[in-house]
């Protein structure tokens, strides 16, 4: 069709217009021709297709035929001429359609069209087809461009986020993650504030602030961010001003830095720690050229950084060192390097391979190395016994001092199960699971001082003290014992003997005071205590005589042998002590029936009565028993019982000796008031409440009255006159005798010196001595001081002994009597025929006058015998020039006798009381 007219719809599709022609306006609104434009037309009721001159060239070129091009233009209009038939006139349509061109091209083409007509309806199409091929490629390209931004920005991994006017309109995946969120419908629509911590807040803020421009961006800057769950964590941020949706925005974008600020830190911590450890770190070429010399390298081996890099490290360490050798060795080698100075350094060489080189760290254990020379040498001259035992239970090492006291060789004794040693404790043998060392391993707790028996493999037991500890407490998953011990076998050998000495006598060893009370307190105790405990208190008699007659080696002997024989006489569960002297006790819980108590103090009394040869001389002793029993709800302590005991046995003496008494109440109650009068009596001496009276000795031819004989009086404020029969043998068994002695001399020989003085008589004293004043070393000077003192002349003092006295020790009687003759008194031997003596005894003794007892006395006016004996008496006492005295004269008949035998001097009832010196002597000024 010719291309400068255009038929109106209806025309044939020969491009001849068949209507009128169309006119440039309606043309003009859908657009320019041009190169890239062409105008078309289509009509409806002919169905035929018209088009200007120009379309060729959209189409494709000049080479096509009117038949393709109208084929090809039918084929892009069709959807609008198929669509638009019953649309309205002036109506616009847009369609953008592709195609292939004769060169192969893809092109496309926009085809707008409008449809014409009248009232009565549309009667085609009237359009405009333009080549947009450029544009569609441009757009495309842009959308392409957009979409791989957009996705950029979405898998980017940094977190990027876009808030308008303060709200989060978007957030990348990043971000929903970077911020603990799960989708971002958590995120969307929050405050952008929300998300950063007040610290980093007012710099943000300010940041933001300074973007006044499109595009305009902010600094990398650090800032602290909050998760959802208020978690802080480290983020570079970008703030750009952008739009959004066409309105100002800004949109961050956010990285992580807190693994990389970490990995600074530890960079830094680690350059740190290179800088300031004690080892020598050296870092080295291929070629052994030194590349890096930390400080402590420095110090280590003397050179400077600054000399030593550059240089051949074996130069600078004094030795040959080959990191390839080190790590051929397992990465650790033992050497010896040299200071710069030349001394040696113990150094334990670690290597390890780097991309161009090699590091090695040189720890100087030269120090160490000594500490565990001087260590190993003190621990080898130790005599305490070390071994070390590892984690598997074996010994591992051992010094001198332990083989020594285990007994076996040191090779014998590593590698060797620790649990094989033969250890004993009071139960015996330690199983394996309570060997100390095991204990500490599983527990971790250190035994200290554990005493054991640890036999040895010849069979001899040794007694150690043992500690076991971890050999590293600070890491006890290490596991490893160390265990100490001493040979205390020797030291417990001594402390057993002491311990048997302190609880058991040294002459016969039997248990002593402490022993016996100790385990009687503890057969009074306890929920196992016996129906019935019996204590037997045993006292020797005769043993006195034996000791001081033949001496305290013979003494000795016959205690051991009674003890030896009372061992034997009791049960095996039974004991027997010795509380010293001659006093034994046997304590027995084995039986409770009274006649078997009996039964077994007899069977001990004969068993001691039995004679005991010494030295060839038959000896006899006997025994006083004291028996008291406790019942298991007796609530008397141990040194009840033994005082109780005690008591008993006395009692026994008292009745004659050579028997048993059991003990009860009434004989507690005596002793007791024993016990308060020996109080009293040692008050009565400051309060003067002694005095003595004087009873009359008449010269039998005369009638006359020679002497007086001085006796004690005691008036008790509470219990009135005191018997002497009571007090003196108090104070005889005390100390007092000796005071009350001396306190009777110095009383009556000042009394008689005055009445002699002033009644111009010539009267002798007589004053008895006991026992235990012969044995005083100080009676001698006191005599002599009483006679000085009060002027009594040393001829008128007779001092009267007893025999039994005498008899004693005669050659400390002697000796003593002799000392008191030589100051001039008289001495006299009184109550003679009770204790066995011979004249030939008194011969040897320097005696003035014997005073026969009382019991000869007695019978002597009504029984030949008893004026026979008396008889016989007087005359050996006459042939060694002693004078005889009779006491206990009662009547007139035996004064006659006595006169009739020759007596010299007699004293009794018949012939005076003892009286005070006032009514004896009359009072005077």
């Amino acid at each position: 069709m010719e291309a400068d007219a255009l038929a109106v719809p209806g025309a044939g599709n020969s491009g001849r217009p068949t209507g009128a022609p169309l006119g440039n306006e309606p043309v003009g609104d859908l657009g320019l021709a041009g190169d890239h434009a062409a105008v078309w037309s289509y009509d409806f009721e002919g169905e035929t297709l018209s088009w200007l001159p120009g379309l060729e060239n959209l189409l494709g070129g000049g080479t096509l035929t009117e038949a393709e091009i109208e084929s090809k233009l039918a084929d892009l209009v069709a959807p609008l001429t198929s669509g638009t038939r019953t649309s309205p006139p002036w109506r616009e349509f847009e369609l953008e359609q592709s195609f292939r061109n004769p060169a192969g091209e893809i092109r496309w083409v926009r085809l707008r069209a409008r449809t014409i007509g009248d009232d009565n309806g549309s009667s085609g199409l009237l359009g405009i087809a333009t080549d947009v091929t450029d544009v569609r490629e441009n757009r495309q390209a842009l959308e392409d461009l957009t979409d791989r931004y957009r996705l950029l920005v979405e898998l980017s991994p940094d977190a990027v986020c876009v808030h308008e006017a303060g709200v989060v309109t978007y957030v990348n995946r990043a971000a929903v993650t970077a911020l603990g969120a799960s989708s971002t419908a958590e995120l969307i629509g929050r405050p952008i504030m929300d998300f950063v911590a007040d610290e980093s807040l007012p710099a943000l803020l300010d940041r933001i602030a300074s973007l006044h421009r499109q595009g305009a961006s902010t600094d990398p800057a650090d800032t602290v961010m909050l998760r959802l769950d208020g978690t802080k964590y480290l983020v570079q941020s970008i703030s750009v001003r952008t739009t959004w949706e066409g309105r100002p925005a800004f949109q961050v974008i956010m990285r992580d830095i807190s693994a990389q600020k970490a990995a600074e830190a530890t960079l830094r911590y680690q350059a740190a720690l290179i800088s300031h450890v004690s080892d020598a770190i050296i870092a080295t070429s291929r070629t052994g050229v030194v590349t890096s010399w930390n400080p402590a390298a420095e110090n280590v081996y003397g050179w400077t950084a600054g000399e030593a890099i550059g240089g051949m490290v074996s130069d600078l360490v004094g030795a040959a060192l080959d990191p390839e050798t080190v790590l051929r060795r397992g990465g650790v080698m033992q050497t010896t390097h040299r200071h710069r100075n030349g001394s040696t350094l113990a150094i334990r060489v670690s290597a390890a391979e780097m991309n161009d080189g090699f590091v090695l760290v040189c720890a100087d254990e030269t120090a160490r190395r000594r500490a565990e020379q001087h260590y190993s040498t003190v621990v080898a001259s130790l005599d305490e016994g070390v071994i070390v035992i590892g984690p598997g239970g074996l010994i591992e090492s051992a010094n001198p001092a332990a083989c020594r006291i285990i007994g076996v060789d040191h090779d014998d004794l590593i590698g060797v199960p620790c649990v094989t040693l033969e250890l004993y404790d009071d139960q015996g043998r330690l199983p394996p699971a309570r060997m100390p060392p095991v204990v500490t391993r599983r527990t971790g707790v250190t035994l200290a001082g554990l005493v054991l028996r640890l036999r040895r493999p010849d069979g001899a037991d040794v007694w150690i003290s043992l500690t076991s500890r971890l050999l590293t407490p600070e890491d006890p998953s290490a596991l490893a014992v160390v265990a100490s011990f001493t040979d205390i076998t020797e030291r417990r050998a001594i402390g057993e003997r002491l311990a048997h000495e302190a609880t058991h006598d040294p002459l016969t060893e039997l248990a002593n005071r402490t022993l016996v009370l100790d385990s009687l307190a503890e057969a009074l105790s306890g929920a196992g205590r016996a129906e019935l405990t019996t204590l037997l208190f045993i006292d020797l008699d005769k043993f006195k005589v034996i000791n001081d007659s033949l001496g305290h080696s013979v003494g000795d002997k016959v205690l051991r042998i009674a003890g030896e024989r009372l061992r034997r006489g009791i049960g095996e569960n039974d004991l027997v002590g010795r509380l010293g002297g001659d006093e034994f006790v046997v304590v027995t819980a084995e039986i409770t029936e009274p006649h078997e108590i009996k039964a077994l103090a007899e069977h001990l009394r004969e068993a001691l009565t039995e004679p005991i040869t010494v030295n060839g001389r038959q000896l006899h002793i006997d025994a006083s028993i004291g028996i008291v029993t406790a019942a298991n709800d007796d609530t008397r302590t141990a040194e009840d019982l033994l005082r109780d005991a005690d008591v008993a046995m006395y009692q026994a003496k008292t009745l004659g000796r050579a028997r048993y008494e059991f003990f009860d109440v009434e004989l507690r109650e005596r002793m007791q008031r024993r016990l308060r009068m020996e109080q009293d009596l040692r008050d009565a001496l400051q309060n003067e409440e002694l005095w003595a009276a004087y009873q009359p000795v008449v010269d039998i031819d005369s009638g006359e009255m020679v002497a007086v004989e001085a006796l004690l009086r005691w008036k008790h404020p509470a219990h009135g006159s005191v018997s002497p029969a009571e007090f003196i043998p108090l104070a005889e068994e005390s100390d007092l005798i000796n005071l009350i002695g001396k306190y009777v001399l110095r009383t009556t020989t000042r009394e008689i010196a005055r009445r002699r003085e002033q009644l111009g008589i010539d009267l002798n004293l007589k004053v008895n001595l006991s026992a235990r004043q012969l044995d005083d070393p100080h009676l001698v000077a006191g005599v002599q001081d009483a006679l000085k003192t009060t002027g009594l002349p040393p001829h008128a003092l007779t001092l009267e002994v007893t025999e039994s006295a005498l008899m004693r020790d005669q050659a400390a009687a002697a000796e003593v009597l002799t000392s008191l003759r030589d100051l001039g008194v008289s001495l006299a031997i009184d109550d003679f025929g009770t204790g066995y003596s011979s004249l030939a005894q008194l011969q040897r003794l320097p005696l003035d006058t014997l005073k026969i007892d009382r019991t000869f006395v007695t019978g002597i006016a009504e029984s030949r015998d008893a004026a026979a004996i008396v008889k016989s008496i007087i005359a050996m006492a006459h042939a060694v020039d002693l004078i005889v005295v009779a006491e206990g004269v009662e009547d007139e008949e035996q004064l006659a006798v006595l006169r009739e035998l020759r007596c010299d001097q007699a004293q009794g009832f018949h012939l005076g009381r003892p009286a005070p010196p006032d009514e004896l002597f009359g009072a005077v000024e």
